[in-house]
């Protein structure tokens, strides 16, 4: 099994602190769904010495002004938007923002322009199926799909071309942020179909199973 910390919107004193070693310290790598600050990224991968991969969340800043000059994504991390990528065997893929709901942020598009994301990404999807035997192992995005742990608000609404996606090419997860759970209880956790979508809100560790020829 492979174990990845997954974080997203908010900070979380259990991973910002002084033990995240002893926490943490077998994580193989990190996934961020975005709304975090870069600099917290990098104290996680840097103290983790874990490889970073992350999409930006519709808060995100075009540039974060912390320590040393002003910077767009946070050092030593890979952004997975309209992007796959093959980590140690592992197909990731990744769609950054959520639905236009102000002009406050550039991270912020139309159900047609995530169509036009989704579709973009197609072609690469069927090679995966030809090259690996499979389209996708993690979908990593902002929002969530349209119909899984979204909320009925226009900003918090799902993406429909992501729930296409994930009944299409049936990656094995799907990890979102962007939905805030607060009360006790409250789902994190759904499928659809066979795809296990997992909503990353403060952190979630995940172990992803390592079958021998699917990293071939």
């Amino acid at each position: 099994m492979i174990k990845i910390l997954t974080v997203s919107d908010q900070v979380d004193p259990r991973v910002y602190s002084p033990a995240i070693k002893q926490r943490f310290g077998d994580v193989e790598l990190v996934i961020s769904c975005g709304d975090l600050s870069y600099l917290y990224l990098e104290y996680i991968i840097s103290s983790l010495n874990a490889s970073l991969y992350f999409v930006h969340g519709n808060h995100d800043k075009d540039q974060e002004l912390t320590t040393g000059e002003p910077r767009s994504y946070p050092l030593g991390g890979i952004n997975l938007h309209r992007r796959i990528i093959r980590h140690q065997g592992l197909l990731l893929a990744g769609m950054e923002g959520s639905i236009q709901y102000n002009r406050e942020t550039s991270y912020q598009y139309t159900q047609s322009d995530f169509w036009s994301f989704v579709l973009w990404l197609t072609p690469r999807l069927l090679i995966n199926k030809l090259l690996y035997g499979r389209f996708l192992d993690i979908f990593v995005t902002h929002a969530p799909p349209a119909g899984i742990h979204d909320r009925p608000d226009f900003a918090h609404q799902g993406i429909k071309a992501f729930r296409w996606l994930i009944k299409t090419f049936q990656p094995t997860c799907h990890i979102h942020g962007h939905i805030h759970l607060y009360r006790p209880g409250a789902v994190w956790e759904s499928y659809l179909g066979s795809t296990r979508v997992i909503n990353a809100f403060r952190y979630r560790v995940i172990e992803y199973p390592v079958i021998e020829n699917k990293f071939k």
